[in-house]
Order: structure tokens, then sequence, then C-alpha cells
């Protein structure tokens, strides 16, 4: 015998079995990892403007250089190389070929010091007006944000790929259950009551789990698919060994482009770039060229690989072109697809980066994401609420592990947006000669978080969950006043000369400052009506009441 969860009635069928079951796996499934959940999709969210953000946390970068010829742009940066890398074994030459890589830039490595390289190795973005390297302070931006959805700071990466990987596992085990669980679940979309309750949560987040489900289940299946070189290393262990060397020998067959020579000692210029950009051309389009990596220069064994630019497939693979470096021959012509399984591979993180995507799909990408961040939450609201409201007596409303599990939502759901402005407010406030200033705006962003779940473990939760998303929405708000104190491209002047990378980021802060206090007002709407229908029971010898912040009128 079963117990219909719909009903609460008894239940014989095999079906109310199988979404008794359900049920019992979707909860404590989505509420064993939540938390690393949702601070995965807050991270992952922002990521989709990870660019952008980069380019805000820099002010002394100039605008985009993405207008700048092809030609033009290989030439700088190659005379840029041979100016201050001399001897290298390699320059990567990256062009400002779209919104993933608005400068050019130059990586090398293995330079001559004696010839006058300004170091072995290096990189560096380069201003293609002047041929001068673009100097700007440390920052992690939002590329390190972004990481931060899938390699956990402060962790090894082995680490961080198994508990991300376990997590999103489970993701898609309570996004599955969920989905047989909810028999209902398009009529319940366009159900919402609120001041219900448990019900209004549950309403809730049916509607945010099913508004954005395709684009969930993609996020999540991709994600497992990304990840499924560390969460399942027996896949290629039981073909390439699991020696120290394997997981190379495999990486290199897979995305290493064929034609690596060593070089033969012997010197030879290198061949007219502008010839081998033009058959390039002729093979792609114009204006497809990524990066071009030249190997061994100066060398008769020179080699140059050309990368096609992917912005405007799905498919995150690009297509590469060998050429010989001294005649400038065609060797192989590589196509990104180089296999069924690298297709499937690539078109899954294409999926999931979205990095092909237009603005306006860059902005669905971006709410779809906080529909999940907010899908997320509720859920691990709605656990405490569920419980507190089945509890037979005021003592089993105040049981540990209710209480611990209530502080915890309060100091990660809340306190996460209150650190991640404070990520901002480092880059701006902290001096720009700092070392490691890096490091530093992760550290003040943690240490952040660490005093909100401080706070949240000794205030009530019905005076923490507003306060913390007050204190979220002041540091947001103030932001653009902060960038304007410290930059010479605040708002108004960002506004007044159309650059709308910065103008962008300060109205969004602005957004999301006012969302936040909107969410606390909301919060303590709450607990006012919750203190209410609690006031006729509350006497001077009564139990204190239930500091759960979003409990209502019970059903």
């Amino acid at each position: 015998m079963s117990t219909d969860i719909t009903k609460g009635t008894p239940s014989t069928s095999y079906n109310g079995g199988w979404r008794t079951s359900s049920a019992w796996l979707h909860t404590w499934s989505g509420l064993t990892l939540g938390w690393i959940l949702y601070f995965v999709f807050v991270t992952g969210t922002v990521g989709y403007f990870d660019t952008e953000i980069d380019r805000w946390m820099q002010p002394e970068l100039p605008r985009s250089q993405t207008g700048t010829s092809t030609d033009e742009a290989a030439n700088a940066i190659l005379n840029f190389a041979q100016a201050n890398a001399p001897g290298a074994d390699q320059w990567l030459m990256s062009l400002p070929a779209s919104r993933n890589q608005p400068f050019g830039s130059l990586y090398w490595r293995g330079a001559s010091i004696e010839s006058g390289a300004v170091s072995a190795s290096g990189n560096t973005l380069i201003d293609l007006n002047n041929i001068t390297a673009l100097n700007a302070r440390e920052t992690g931006g939002g590329q390190l944000l972004y990481q931060m959805h899938w390699r956990f700071p402060y962790m090894t990466r082995t680490y961080s790929d198994w508990i991300i990987s376990i997590a999103t596992f489970f993701m898609f085990v309570a996004i599955i259950s969920g989905i047989i669980t909810h028999k209902r679940i398009f009529k319940d979309f366009f159900t919402f009551r609120p001041g219900k309750g448990q019900r209004s949560w549950l309403d809730a987040h049916n509607v945010l789990s099913v508004v954005a489900l395709p684009f969930h289940l993609m996020i999540t299946y991709s994600g497992l698919l990304f990840m499924g070189f560390s969460f399942m290393p027996l896949v290629f262990a039981a073909y390439y060994g699991n020696d120290n060397g394997a997981r190379g020998q495999f990486y290199s067959e897979v995305f290493d482009p064929p034609g690596m020579v060593a070089a033969a000692g012997v010197a030879a210029p290198l061949t007219d770039l502008g010839a081998v950009i033009e058959e390039a051309e002729s093979v792609w389009g114009e204006n497809r060229i990524a990066t071009i990596d030249i190997r061994n220069p100066g060398d008769s064994q020179a080699r140059i690989f050309i990368s096609e630019n992917f912005d405007q497939t799905v498919a995150a693979g690009a297509g590469r072109l060998v050429f010989d470096g001294t005649s400038g021959e065609l060797l192989h012509n590589a196509p990104s697809a180089s296999s069924p399984a690298k297709a499937v591979r690539d078109v899954s993180l294409g999926l999931h980066e979205g990095l092909f995507a237009t603005t306006l799909l860059r902005w669905l990408y971006f709410f779809a994401g906080v529909v999940g961040t907010a899908m997320v939450g509720t859920g691990l609201v709605m656990w405490t609420v569920k419980r507190r409201q089945q509890a037979s007596s005021e003592i089993d409303k105040k049981h540990r592990g209710i209480r611990l599990v209530e502080k915890l939502n309060v100091g990660t759901v809340a306190g996460l947006f209150v650190a991640l402005a404070t990520y901002f407010w480092a880059n701006r406030l902290l001096p720009a000669s700092m070392p490691d200033r890096a490091d530093w705006e992760v550290h003040t962003m943690f240490l952040t978080w660490a005093l909100m779940l401080m706070l949240s473990a000794f205030i009530p939760a019905r005076q923490s969950w507003p306060m913390q998303f007050r204190l979220g929405g002041f540091a947001f708000v103030l932001l653009p006043v902060v960038n304007m104190a410290t930059t010479e491209r605040g708002l108004i002047h960002s506004l007044a000369t159309g650059d709308w990378v910065f103008a962008g980021f300060d109205l969004t802060a602005l957004l999301c400052g006012a969302l936040l206090f909107w969410i606390a007002q909301r919060a303590t709407q709450v607990m006012n009506k919750h203190q209410k229908q609690r006031a006729p029971q509350t006497g001077p010898t009564s139990p204190i009441p239930s500091e759960h912040p979003v409990e209502g009128a019970r059903q």
C-alpha cells in the first residue's frame, strides 16, 4: 500500500506508488545538493554576460575593436609579436572577431630574452590602432564568475569536478522525478494561490519549473555530458588505460590538430600571412577567422594553424586549417566535427554555453537561468515550509534539522546576492596595483558570503530574510554610484556616448537592486501576516512562534 501524495489517502494503485516514490526521490535529491545547485545556477546565469562583465571590470580598456579587418588585425598582432617575442616557439594570435573576442591578443612561449623578448612567455591584449599592449587592472572578471559554476574556488579540480557532476546528476534526477510526480503539471502552470503558505510556495515552484522546462532539461543534460570526462573516467580508461599519460593522449587525439612537427633548427622566413588568410577566407568566408596559431616561427618546419570563428554555429567546435609556415601550402583541412563523438560533445557544449546566441537569445538564456535559480531557491524554502506546517507541536517546529536548513537557506539564497555585489565593489575599490588583486576580489566575495551565513545563524529568520535581501538591494543599487565615483565611465557618460556595455551593466545592477528590494518588501509582508495569524495563540508563557519567513495560512 502507498500514500497518494496529492490527496494524503492510501492508494493501492501501481501509478500512485510510483508517484509517491518519485515525490520522495524528487524532494531529497533536490535538497541534498540544493545549495550547491543554487550557487551553480547563479554563477552560470551571470556567465552568459561574462564578456560584458570582463569589460566593465577593466574600465581602462577602450571600446571593442571588432570592426578591424582580419588582415589589419593579423598584421598588427604579428608586428607586435616580432618586436616583443622574437625567437618564440609559439605565437597564438587571437583576432577581434566577435563579441566573445572584442580585442586582439597575443600569447607566446619560448621567446628568447637574448634576442630582445620582453619575457620568455606572456599573454597580453593589444591596441590594434597603435600596436601597443593594453594595460588594465588585474581582475577575475566575468570569466572567473562563469568558471565558478563548474570549477569551485579553494578546491582541487578533481574534487570540484566530482561534486559538481554529482550535483548535476541529482538535478537531472530531480527534474525527471518532478515531471513524473506532477501529473497535472500543465494545469498547475496556470494556477497560483498567494497567501496559502506551503500551497503558494508549491504553486510558485511549479510555475518556475514548467516555464523554462526545456531549458532546464537541456542545460542539465548537456552539463552531464560536458562533465562526463571527469564523472565517468572509466569511459576513456577502458581504451586508453589509467596511467598518468592516458588522459593527455586522449585529449591530444581529440583536440590537437594534425600536422604538429618539431622545429628543424634551420632558419627560414615566415610566409606571407595575407595569402594564408585569403585562402582561409575562400574556404570559410570573410571575417570568419578567430585565431592564428604559428608554431616554430622563423624555422623551416614552421606551421600555421588557423581556427574558424564559431559564434554563428551552435556547435562549440572550430574548423581548422593547417598551412606550411614557409611555403604557405595548405596541408590539412580539419572540419569541426572530426568524429560523431566530438560532434555530439561540441553541440552539447555549444547549447550549454550559448556562445552562438544573438543579443535577444542571450537575454532569453539569462532569464531562463534566473527562472532556474528561482526554481531551486523556492524548492529549498518549500522544504522547510512543508515540514513546519506538518509538525504536530511547537517542539517539532523548532527541530534542529529544520532550523539548520532554514538558516542555511537564508544565508545561501539571500546572502549570495550580497556576496556577488561585493565582488564588483572589490573590483572598483581595491588598489589597482595591489598584488594578487584578482584573488582578493574572490576572497572578498566569499568572506562576505561567510558573514551572511553567520548573520543568518544568529538572527531569527523572520528578520534575516528581509534584512539580507535589502543589503543585496543596497549593494547593487549603489554599484553605478561607485562606478561613477571611481572611473570616468559612469552611467550618465555611458548613456551620452552610447557605451552600451557600461550603461547596460549599470542599468542591470539597478534593476537587480530594485528586484531585491521588492523581494525584501514581500518577505516583510509575509512576516507581518504570519505574526498576525499567530497573535491569538501567543501569550506571555507561550512558546516562541515559528520564525519561518514564508509560512502562511494552512489549507
